[in-house]
């Protein structure tokens, strides 16, 4: 569990879709105070290429700058270090390349996070640097590729959303040619319309107060204030009047306003066209400027114990078996049985909890069908986002899904991981001895591991009374012989 304690430093890096930014504070009496703040204007946002790959540019503008927020953080602790990456590194096909870099480079683990995942953290940076009331809030953050809604009540976000719509590709698509004209923004703001008409219901008044987080709201209200606006909000009109503003420049390089930075001109159509949709779908009339963005709601998430976090992904586990009516008695069951295996290798703790998971959602495929039903629920867990989870541990829990029954030679996994090895064998342990849906009882078998080998022992009269485990067994033991791994049954 992380301890922290009286002027503890922690430490948020964010790699986001337009710019990086490291976030380093200082715990005092349960808020955090800033100590150092770095960002660079990195745009892996912009340079995906036609299959989806981060450039060979965009991968090394990425790495010499987190090689500088890495020379800043040497010497913190790794629980005092979160970095996440968001809607690029999400949708990139290599980024799990280009995270197995950065994370050298950085010298800490990056977290590629859900898109429900960053709206919830971005409400918890914007909930803790506003002043504290019963007010239902909206909060919208339009990033470089995506943009989050959420609406939430003190800390807690209640409903989260989070679409492919952000100012760096709006930007290359509607205004590709490089020109702030009527007709881009009109085919913008309309194509904008059309994403957010998909869940305007679930936010059209059902908040008192709207909130602009960071990005292209906090670029738009820094232009405004410079005109002489408001600083702390923006109104539909002042919208319409940066847009004509815009259109009078023609082209990027010929704005020259008050508050716009250099890295925000490229980009500053495309966020406006999806800022004034929002307005416009979601009927907003004004939206407070807040402070906090996704980096602090990091910050303060590492405040809170890692039981929260625990009980946060159990939460969102809970509601997925619910959705998809996954028969719970039997799932606690199979989870109970591969915790007992699991335990009796004595693999690491740090993984118990996803196979924990795994166990109680292996069947959530049922809904679709019992046939490949391991398949079904490794898609729904592949292409679902859940609160608390990082892409990863999805991933992981989706691979254990798929290789809970059936051949194990397909399964795209890595069997020199000795951990993710150990969890397989526990799960599928565990389903076979729950087969006829009772819970077992283990007292009677022992399981040992020797490094590649693991050796389960039964009795004979065990192995006579339970015919149908016997031979599940036995072919599971054979599987595992294709793969360098042994199971042997051994009968006493």
């Amino acid at each position: 569990m992380l301890k922290i304690t009286q002027d503890t430093q922690l430490a948020a890096v964010d790699l986001g879709s337009n710019s990086f930014r490291l976030e380093i504070g200082r715990v005092v009496d349960g808020q955090i105070l800033r100590v150092d703040y770095l960002k660079e204007a990195v745009r892996q946002g912009g340079d995906l290429d036609e299959d989806r790959n981060l450039k060979p540019q965009a991968f090394e503008r990425g790495l010499k700058c987190l090689a500088r927020f890495g020379e800043r953080l040497k010497g913190f602790p790794v629980e005092h270090v979160r970095a996440v990456a968001t809607q690029t590194l999400r949708e990139a096909t290599n980024s799990e390349d280009f995270i197995r870099q950065a994370q050298k480079v950085l010298g800490y683990p990056i977290e590629i996070i859900s898109g429900v995942e960053e709206a919830r953290l971005i409400y918890q940076g914007v909930s803790r640097m506003l002043p504290q009331s019963d007010e239902k809030r909206l909060v919208i953050d339009i990033g470089g590729r995506s943009t989050e809604f959420i609406l939430g009540q003190h800390f807690k976000a209640n409903v989260t959303e989070s679409l492919r719509l952000g100012s760096v590709g709006w930007s290359q698509k509607y205004f590709a040619d490089g020109q702030f004209s009527e007709r881009n923004f009109e085919r913008a703001e309309i194509a904008a319309e059309s994403i957010i008409d998909m869940i305007a219901n679930r936010y059209i008044g059902q908040s008192e107060v709207a909130y602009g987080a960071s990005g292209t709201v906090g670029a738009v209200a820094d232009v405004l204030a410079g005109a002489g606006f408001a600083p702390d909000r923006i109104e539909r009109a002042q919208l319409e009047w940066l847009k004509q503003t815009l259109i009078k420049a023609k082209t990027p390089d010929r704005l020259n306003m008050e508050g716009l930075k250099d890295d925000r001109r490229a980009v500053i159509g495309g966020g406006l066209a999806i800022l004034t949709a929002v307005f416009d779908t979601l009927q907003i009339d004004t939206l407070m400027v807040a402070n906090g963005a996704l980096r602090h709601g990091v910050l303060y998430d590492m405040l809170s114990s890692d039981h929260a976090t625990e009980d946060l992904r159990t939460l969102s586990i809970a509601r997925l078996c619910k959705q998809f009516g996954v028969e719970m008695d039997h799932a606690n069951n199979v989870s109970k049985a591969a915790l007992y295996f699991y335990d009796a290798m004595q693999a690491s703790d740090t993984h118990k909890p996803l196979l924990h998971w795994a166990a109680l959602c292996h069947e959530i495929g049922w809904a679709i069908s019992h046939t490949d039903c391991n398949k079904h629920g490794a898609y729904i867990l592949d292409n679902t986002e859940l609160m608390g989870f990082a892409q990863s541990e999805l991933h992981t829990i989706s691979l254990l899904v798929l290789g809970h029954q059936g051949k194990l030679r397909k399964l795209p996994a890595d069997f020199d991981n000795q951990d993710l090895v150990c969890q397989l064998m526990a799960l599928r342990l565990a389903v076979i001895f729950c087969h006829s849906r009772r819970m077992p009882a283990l007292k009677h078998l022992q399981l040992e591991r020797h490094k590649q080998q693991f050796v389960l022992i039964l009795s004979s009269q065990w192995a006579n009374q339970h015919p149908q485990t016997h031979y599940l067994l036995e072919e599971e033991c054979l599987l595992w012989q294709k793969l360098g791994w042994q199971l042997e049954l051994q009968l006493t």
